[in-house]
């Protein structure tokens, strides 16, 4: 079995948050939606305390938490949802950076296809957007900016403190897409300022499958006005009908518990892990891709001189699970468009590749090392 160095794209399910799930799926198998029976009420009863847990954690009003089938389905929600009110008030212009998720730039073609004007904000060399000059791009007729909080690929964080706090007192809606932040900056999550944010289980050690969207309240007890993509129930306030996935609402609060109880300890593991990881790189030439001191601990994004990546992965693949970027676009041979937008030359994107871990336990990189060695 070869050691999963992958989990930006996905994490094993935790051992605790499995068993909350087959307890539920053995003891709870009720609609959460059935009211004429014990079943019923019991299962909406567990619905009703995993989103109070993940609600607390995340400092939002249960009610302002919508569960959907993860980060990809809550960003199309925010970006295609605001259509509605895009075009009653004319407001059509929306800025975004050009290294957000596919979940993100795909949806956001639909609405240019629609007649919106869709501004691109580039980082430099370090992966960071320049926050000044996105606010620069505010108009009178913007509606929306969405920025990620962690990119995937790189691990950077970029600067929505600033943006959310200078956006607060405009008639702007500020959307956060914090699928890599959850489980990594946690107090940082509750201390933004934003309207919507975007979350899913599957990258703390949850189920794929559940994730969700926050629609944040503001001071006149407003939600943001999206328009729900489907129909068809009244579940999720009527933004997501269909059966509510008890089992993996559950896994998925057990997952946000888990990771807010332990995040010292992993940010700890993970940063021993990422030195050992340069420590057994010595000797050779390398460059890493984005500043590190903005770069989260669980990530590294490097470009080995001489190393191809895809041989990398035809050499290293039967023992080691790792990537070149995000996993929405491992189907294509492409080098990356978020290190492209940083303005990196051809053969540093073709070198690059990028592992991630979740600092549980120490990893020993000198026979990845040894196998690189011996490829360039």
């Amino acid at each position: 079995m070869s050691l999963y160095l992958d989990y930006n794209a996905s994490s094993p399910v935790l051992p605790e948050v499995l068993d909350v799930m087959i307890s539920v799926y053995k003891n709870t198998p009720g609609n959460a939606d059935s009211r004429t029976h014990v079943y019923g009420t019991n299962a909406k009863k567990l619905v009703l305390e995993s989103r109070r847990t993940i609600a607390s954690i995340l400092a939002v009003d249960p009610t302002e938490m919508i569960f959907t089938s993860g980060s990809t389905e809550s960003n199309n929600t925010c970006i295609l949802g605001i259509a509605d009110y895009a075009n009653k008030t004319g407001k059509k212009h929306i800025i975004t950076t050009a290294i957000e998720h596919k979940a993100i730039l795909e949806p956001l073609k639909i609405l240019q296809n629609k007649g919106f004007d869709v501004e691109y904000i580039k980082p430099d060399a370090s992966g960071r957007i320049n926050a000044e000059q996105l606010l620069a791009s505010v108009r009178a007729d913007t509606v929306l900016v969405s920025v990620m909080f962690v990119n995937s690929e790189t691990g950077i964080i970029q600067p929505v403190h600033q943006i959310g706090k200078a956006l607060k007192s405009q008639s702007v809606l500020f959307h956060v897409d914090a699928t890599q932040a959850l489980g990594k900056l946690n107090s940082e999550i509750r201390s933004l300022d934003y309207d919507m944010m975007s979350i899913t289980a599957h990258k703390i050690g949850g189920p794929q499958g559940i994730g969700a969207l926050i629609l944040k309240r503001n001071d006149s007890y407003q939600s943001p006005p999206i328009t729900p993509l489907m129909y068809g129930g009244h579940q999720e306030r009527g933004f997501r009908p269909g059966t509510t996935p008890v089992a993996l609402i559950a896994g998925f609060a057990k997952a946000v518990e888990l990771c807010e109880n332990n995040l010292q300890s992993s940010i700890d593991g993970c940063i021993r892990i990422k030195n050992n990881f340069y420590k057994a790189l010595d000797g050779l030439t390398y460059t890493i891709n984005g500043d590190p001191q903005y770069c989260i601990p669980s990530t590294i994004n490097i470009s080995i001189d001489g190393l191809d990546a895809e041989a990398a992965f035809l050499c290293l693949g039967d023992d080691y699970a790792f990537s070149n970027g995000s996993a929405c676009n491992s189907s294509t041979h492409e080098l990356s468009y978020v290190l492209d937008a940083m303005g990196l030359s051809e053969k540093r994107k073709a070198e690059a590749i990028r592992l991630s871990w979740n600092g549980k336990e120490d990893i020993d990189f000198t026979p990845f090392v040894n196998i690189v060695r011996s490829i360039i």
